[in-house]
């Protein structure tokens, strides 16, 4: 695993509004030390931002998947560059 800082989007689709998706996700985010934002999006899916090293993003979004497994259906995900934005995680509205 690489512990290199990364900036991913990550996108879950299913029935992620409605359900505490957004909150149970900042929930997750204050056990792993990343920092970025998650969001409603008007087409119904949820949107999140994630920055961090490689190896805690991917624990992070694990851990994420694993409390909220009946609700996503899908989930696409796309590395950025990371630019150091934000000093926590947490909900847009």
């Amino acid at each position: 695993m690489s512990d290199s800082v990364e900036r991913r989007e990550v996108y879950f689709s299913g029935r992620v509004q409605g359900v505490g998706f957004r909150y149970t996700t900042r929930r997750v985010a204050e056990r792993f030390r990343v920092t970025g934002f998650v969001e409603n999006l008007p087409d119904g899916r949820v949107h999140a931002v994630v920055e961090g090293n490689a190896s805690e993003i991917d624990r992070f979004l694990s851990a994420v998947e694993s409390e909220l497994r009946g609700c996503i259906t899908a989930k696409k995900q796309t590395s950025l560059d990371p630019i150091g934005e934000a000093n926590s995680f947490e909900i847009r509205f």
